[in-house]
């Protein structure tokens, strides 16, 4: 079962490249393994969240925390 901690020290790894171009992600919650973020400052209205999340964050995660099922914008 992925922890709060887990997630948000990888989380905190992703965080400067979304920094660096205006954005950033919150963690919402945990639910059944499958963690809920929201992008936030310019990642919130890119056309390329959605490629930020799966192929970036969501991989990342999955790698790291093998019990992460998948990770959803709210």
């Amino acid at each position: 079962m992925a922890s709060v901690e887990e997630v948000s020290k990888v989380l905190d790894e992703i965080r400067p490249s979304l920094q660096a171009d205006g954005g950033d992600v919150e963690l919402v919650g945990i639910e059944d393994d499958v963690v809920k973020v929201r992008l936030v400052g310019h990642c919130a209205g890119c056309a390329y969240s959605t490629m930020t999340l799966k192929m970036g964050i969501e991989r990342l995660l999955k790698q790291r925390i093998p019990s992460v099922k998948e990770v959803q914008q709210v």
